[in-house]
């Protein structure tokens, strides 16, 4: 290991978190076809070798420093781009079966080759949007936890979202450093799509020390047929309450 993983290892040490020799080499093999595959596409604005493990592995790590991921079986990750948060969670916690949607097929592409390069079980690459994917019985209402980082507002990440929750169940909104607006303006959509607010955790990104926050939410009943509404209608007219 070398001084980068060394600080990756002691910080998540510190969150109860160990990782093998085979998990870093997953890992670092992650960054290194990360970049490779961002000279063709754009993925991420961020492939310096240090922050790429800071704002994006640990980053996407530590929504289990606030969630028990011990106690979750199946995640699904909403618009993960180049797989934030949910590859780094599979890496960290092999256990988990893990859905992957986004719109853009060329991203899917991306995931895919990763999740055979890092050879990941129980990893499904998904194309299409929430709004269409989360229709089909397959993913409706059934998901442990449901993860999105800064995709959209949370008013419209609910709709995204809460669909693919079970009863019961989680999703978590990964935010940065302003969030009381959101929580107002959100409070509509989460009536509407039967979630209720639990809490909000906030954590300061190491090094950097930029902000972040974990906004909980539970599924608290089933999804509403009529939710949620067809595709691009929740970006153009979010669920708030006028």
């Amino acid at each position: 290991m070398d001084d980068i993983q060394n600080n990756f290892v002691k910080l998540l040490k510190e969150n109860n978190i160990a990782l093998s020799i085979e998990q870093l080499n997953q890992f670092e093999l992650y960054y290194k076809t990360l970049v490779e595959w961002n000279e063709k596409m754009n993925l991420t604005a961020i492939t310096e070798r240090e922050q790429v493990y800071m704002k994006h592995f640990y980053d996407s790590l530590s929504l289990s420093f606030y969630f028990p991921m011990g106690q979750v079986s199946s995640l699904a990750d909403i618009g993960s781009g180049a797989g934030f948060p949910s590859i780094p969670l599979k890496i960290a916690f092999p256990h988990l079966r893990i859905t992957i949607v986004d719109s853009l097929n060329k991203r899917i592409l991306f995931l895919r080759e990763l999740v055979s390069s890092l050879g990941l079980k129980d990893t499904e690459c998904v194309h299409g949007r929430a709004e269409d994917i989360s229709r089909l019985s397959t993913y409706r209402d059934s998901f442990d936890l449901v993860t999105a980082r800064a995709v959209a507002r949370l008013s419209v990440l609910n709709e995204f979202c809460l669909p693919f929750a079970k009863k019961g169940g989680a999703f978590i909104a990964m935010k940065g450093s302003e969030i009381d607006e959101e929580l107002v303006e959100s409070s509509y959509s989460l009536s509407e799509l039967r979630g209720k607010l639990i809490k909000v955790n906030r954590m300061q990104l190491p090094i950097e020390d930029s902000i972040r926050h974990f906004v909980q939410i539970e599924k608290v009943a089933p999804t509403p047929a009529k939710y949620p509404r067809k595709a691009g209608l929740p970006l153009k007219s979010p669920l708030v309450k006028i």
